[in-house]
This record gives structure tokens, C-alpha cells and sequence, in this order.
């Protein structure tokens, strides 16, 4: 087992970390990424490498994703064949659950065996917990959910093991900074990778504050394909409601009116969804996006039709109507197209070639990109 840490400007909770890592497994090797934390942190990088560390870094912080990767590299070229545990430098994980997280992902694959399976320390988020991290989380929790449909508590955790056959995949998974952790939760089921979690206690100390996490520019990463989404979609959703209120008012008839909107559109969506916000759909060849996302239309149309003559019973009028129907069906659509029209094709885990993968060459020390 190999335990990966990476750290950005760490404090004295990182040589304690390791200290207590020593103390219980003294012979387990542990890799710390120096992210860019710059010369004033040079001697507490030095303590941690004086209690046997292998340390590597870079001389600008490029974000935990590059740190993860710059380490999962490392060990891919020097200490191939291990299974890793990325555990964060702040003091959050307890020894007791890191070997936890080693445990689950040492027992093999996933849910009757087969996939290999990521393990995720997964927090309960009871007691103390500062307001932005129980927002945080939840927010991305759902957004898991309404893109994959699976369930999971903690998806922002930052203790997860890896076998050591998934490394390669995870060089290649795209994101430099917080939000490459949750597009591995996104695309570990195209991949082939089973989820599964054990939980761990819920820590933060002195309310979170060695977190260098940004509330703006690193949610605006995490949620970026929702928000494209939803950005795609409002688009689309205006062009449809305008082209349906003149139908409506040229022919007096509902069933022309959808079917007019909707052509025009769901043409327009589907050129944007497949080019811009599901970036990985363009591995599918445009026909076969095409033939799901239009099946998909029909569905949908069928079930807007429906519920817009069902609130025109009710005598609520034709905007209202509208706007209330493309709400109710808009969660429906993403998880859709999210999850099988523009999801990326499987990736065989052993066969990922190295121009996918991140590389790294070691001086001194000292990781050269």
C-alpha cells in the first residue's frame, strides 16, 4: 500500500499526520506532492521528508488534481503494483481511517467481485461542521445523484483508496483542481469502476480554515457540466417557449404549437449538449447520438404535451404552464443525457496507453513536468 498525500501551503498537521502513519505502519511508504507551496514552506516539506517521505512537487500550485495525478505518476514509474490511499495534509483524516479505507480497497473488487472498485471514506457530516462544507456537499451529492442515479453520502471526500490496477485510468481522467475528484465519481461507471464506501469520522479542525479551497472559481469548476447544462438548456427552453406562444397564436393549436417548438429546439440543444457540455460525447459518432438524443425528444414530448394539456384542464394559462412543465422534465432530461446519450464509451483500465496519461520525471527530489 502506498499512501499519497498532496499538499498546498501544509501547516504542523501534516508532519503529524505522518508522524502517527509511522507510528502505526512504519514500514508503508508515503508519497507527499509539494503543490507549488512555495520556499516558505520548504522546512515543514523537509521534516516530512526526514520521517522517510518520498517528496515531489513543482515550483507553481497547479491544484489538487494535478497534485493527485503528478503523484499517481510517481508511484506508476517507481512504485508500481501497489494499491494507493490519497488521504488529504490538513489533519482531517485519522490514522485509524486511512488504514480503513487500505483495508476496503485490499478485499478486492467491487459488489460481487469482478470491477475493481475505488473505496471512499465517506463522512456522516454530524456535529460541528462549518455551514460551506455541509452546502458543499450536499450540493454535489445531488448533483451525483441526478447525473449518475447512484447514491453517495460524501461525494467530496478527499480519503479514497485505488487499486493498483486503476492508476492508469486515473492519470487520464480530466481536471487539474478540486473538480477532478468528482469526475472520477462521474465516469467511474463508463470506465468499469465499482464505488464503494466505509465511514469514517467527521473532522475539521479550527472550522476548516487550512482549506484552500475558493467558494467561487473551485465551485464554478465542481459544478461546471451542470451549470453548462442548465445554461444550455434555459437557452433552449427560451427558444422553445417563444416559438411556442407565436404558434399557439398563429394556429390556435396546442399540438402544432409543441411539436413546432420542439423541432427547432431540440435541433439547436442537441448541437450544444453534444459539443459543449457533454464534452466526451463527441467519442460517439453523431449518428448514434443523434438516433438517442431524438428518441429522448419524443419521450419528453410525449410527456410535455401531457402534462401541458393536463394544466390547460386546470385552466392555468399557456406561460405559466409552460415554465412549470420544462422545470418538471429538465431533471429528467439531464440525467439522461448525461447518463446514456452523451456518456463516454467503456474504457478497458488495462489498456490505457501513456499519451493518456500524466508524466512525471523526479530530480533531486523534485518533480520536473
Amino acid at each position: 500500500m502506498i499512501i499519497l498525500i498532496p499538499a498546498y501551503e501544509p501547516d504542523h498537521q501534516l508532519p503529524a499526520l505522518i508522524r502517527a502513519i509511522r507510528d502505526a505502519e512504519p514500514a508503508v511508504a508515503v508519497v507527499v506532492v509539494d503543490d507549488g507551496s512555495g520556499p516558505a514552506y520548504k522546512d515543514v516539506f523537509d521534516a516530512v521528508r526526514k520521517l522517510g517521505c518520498h517528496v515531489i512537487g513543482y515550483t507553481r500550485n497547479r491544484g489538487k488534481g494535478f497534485a493527485l495525478k503528478t503523484g499517481f505518476g510517481f508511484i506508476a514509474d517507481h512504485l508500481a503494483g501497489q494499491d494507493v490511499v490519497c488521504a488529504d495534509s490538513d489533519g482531517q483524516h485519522t490514522i485509524v481511517d486511512i488504514l480503513r479505507v487500505a483495508a476496503g480497497v485490499a478485499s478486492g473488487g467491487g459488489p460481487g467481485g469482478g470491477a475493481p472498485a475505488m473505496v471512499l471514506g465517506t463522512r456522516n457530516f454530524t456535529g460541528n461542521v462549518p455551514a460551506r462544507s455541509r452546502f458543499g456537499n450536499a450540493a454535489t451529492r445531488l448533483l451525483f445523484r441526478l447525473a449518475t442515479g447512484e447514491r453517495i453520502t460524501d461525494t467530496q471526500t478527499g480519503l479514497r483508496g485505488y487499486p493498483a490496477a486503476m492508476l492508469p485510468w486515473l492519470r487520464s481522467v480530466r481536471g487539474e483542481r478540486y473538480e477532478y475528484e468528482l469526475n472520477l465519481l462521474l465516469e467511474a461507471k463508463q470506465a468499469g469502476c465499482a464505488i464503494r464506501t466505509v465511514d469514517i469520522a467527521t473532522v475539521y479542525l479550527d472550522h476548516n480554515s487550512g482549506s484552500h479551497f475558493r467558494p467561487v472559481a473551485d465551485s464554478v469548476r465542481i459544478y461546471a457540466p451542470l451549470l453548462k447544462f442548465l445554461a444550455s438548456s434555459f437557452s433552449a427552453f427560451l427558444m422553445d417557449t417563444v416559438v411556442f406562444l407565436l404558434l399557439t397564436l398563429v394556429t390556435d393549436s396546442l399540438l402544432v404549437a409543441v411539436l413546432g417548438a420542439r423541432a427547432v429546439s431540440s435541433a439547436v440543444n442537441f448541437l450544444v449538449n453534444r459539443r459543449l457540455v457533454f464534452n466526451h460525447g463527441r467519442d460517439r459518432p453523431v449518428s448514434a447520438a443523434g438516433l438517442r438524443y431524438f428518441s429522448l425528444v419524443a419521450v419528453l414530448l410525449a410527456a410535455n404535451y401531457g402534462l401541458l394539456s393536463v394544466l390547460g384542464a386546470l385552466s392555468v394559462a399557456a406561460l405559466p404552464a409552460k415554465v412549470l412543465t420544462e422545470i418538471v422534465l429538465l431533471t429528467v432530461s439531464y440525467a439522461m443525457q448525461q447518463r446514456y446519450l452523451f456518456s463516454a464509451n467503456p474504457v478497458d483500465l488495462s489498456r490505457q496507453t501513456a499519451d493518456d496519461q500524466t508524466s512525471v520525471e523526479v530530480t533531486s527530489g523534485r518533480a520536473v513536468l
